[in-house]
């Protein structure tokens, strides 16, 4: 739940519409009544649920009961004053949000007690007014008996799904570490040996170079031997590990954007050319990242990917019509903009947030490395 007015967090429009219905409708039945008193007390109890409903939201404590209680008593009070059963629908959608297990089910028995004790006594008092509305108060009993359940275990499977992604991040992270371990094993097995052998000769070449120039020469054409054997095997070494292409990542983006039904576009070829292997992996590393954060934090309908390759650098930007982002990210929750920083810091990159009326990221890679790389 991003505020205590977000009743759908993905319709924002469904929610306006929501609160319009049932903000407007308590009015109808509280006007029924000729009294100017009882009118009065209708819209005074009407103000104080909405007071307490918001507050309950607010409360990080017990005193979330506390304001939860307050909401079935006056569930009560108007269901039995003006026969306006349905604001318990909005006590039923705040249970199915608790997340403590023991307090959710002892506030959803509760609520149901109430809510059906209150409907019987109300048949009691004046049973031409609730007869009239006995459909739309069956629904609201089936809607207070499903309606938690629906979203506590909504909330339930959202929760242990973060948590396998947490999983994952984490077996990535030490993925990561067992390759960068296994590849420097690797380095100092393959160059070791051969780096402490050219120093060698390079020490005895020197020596060589005014006694015999003959075997100094010698020395020169072994040690040159050696570093071509060394960079052939470093080339080797280099090309046998796993690469992450571009054009594959954006294959697995796709089919995560379906999923979260999201509609998404794609500008740009996202196969770069003269690209090198750590730059395409580092780059399809924070692209993963980016759009993993559009899906699971933005709210957004829309997602816009665009590549472009510039003379001086490689730029990727994602676009989302979201709920938008502060600060540049900073003070958002988890590190996975701090992640893609990082690991574009290794290659001399760079990420720009912008917020707003959705966000943006533009993730750029100065391309002067490539030919650095090639040059090595």
């Amino acid at each position: 739940m991003q505020s205590w007015y977000s009743i759908f967090p993905k319709s924002p429009w469904l929610s306006i519409y929501a609160w319009v219905i049932f903000c407007l409708l308590p009015f109808f039945f509280i006007f029924r009544s000729s009294s100017s008193i009882q009118i009065s007390v209708g819209i005074f109890i009407l103000f104080l649920f909405f007071l307490s409903y918001m507050f309950s939201f607010k409360s990080k404590s017990g005193l979330v009961y506390m304001w939860l209680s307050f909401e079935m008593v006056i569930n009560v009070v108007m269901t039995l004053l003006f026969g306006y059963v349905y604001l318990s629908l909005f006590t039923a959608f705040f249970i199915g949000n608790i997340r403590n297990s023991v307090g959710f089910f002892i506030m959803y028995g509760l609520h149901i007690a109430f809510t059906i004790g209150a409907i019987v006594a109300g048949f009691f008092i004046e049973i031409d007014l609730f007869l009239a509305q006995v459909h739309f108060i069956l629904i609201t009993v089936i809607g207070v008996v499903l309606l938690p359940f629906n979203l506590y275990n909504r909330n339930k499977r959202e929760k242990l799904e973060g948590q396998l992604e947490n999983a994952k991040e984490r077996i990535s992270e030490l993925i990561i570490f067992e390759e960068r371990q296994r590849i420097a094993r690797d380095l100092h097995d393959t160059l070791g040996q051969k780096l402490s052998l050219i120093g060698l000769k390079s020490d005895l070449a020197g020596k060589l170079v005014s006694r015999d120039p003959a075997a100094a020469v010698k020395e020169l054409h072994d040690i040159r031997q050696t570093a071509s054997t060394a960079l052939k095997e470093v080339r080797e070494l280099v090309s046998n590990m796993r690469a992450t292409k571009l054009e594959d990542e954006m294959l697995r983006i796709q089919q995560i954007l379906k999923a979260a039904e999201m509609n998404f576009t794609i500008e740009g070829d996202p196969a770069f050319t003269n690209i090198p292997t750590i730059v395409e992996n580092v780059l399809s590393m924070c692209l993963k990242e980016a759009v993993t954060n559009v899906v699971k934090h933005s709210y957004g309908t829309s997602c816009r990917i665009s590549f472009e390759q510039l003379p001086n650098e490689f730029v990727i930007t994602i676009e989302d019509d979201g709920i938008g982002i502060t600060r540049g990210g900073e003070s958002s929750p988890g590190n996975g903009l701090r992640g893609m920083r990082e690991r574009l810091e290794f290659v001399n990159g760079s990420l720009r947030v912008e917020g707003g009326k959705g966000t943006k990221l533009a993730i750029r890679v100065p391309a002067v490395i490539t030919h650095i790389m090639e040059s090595d």
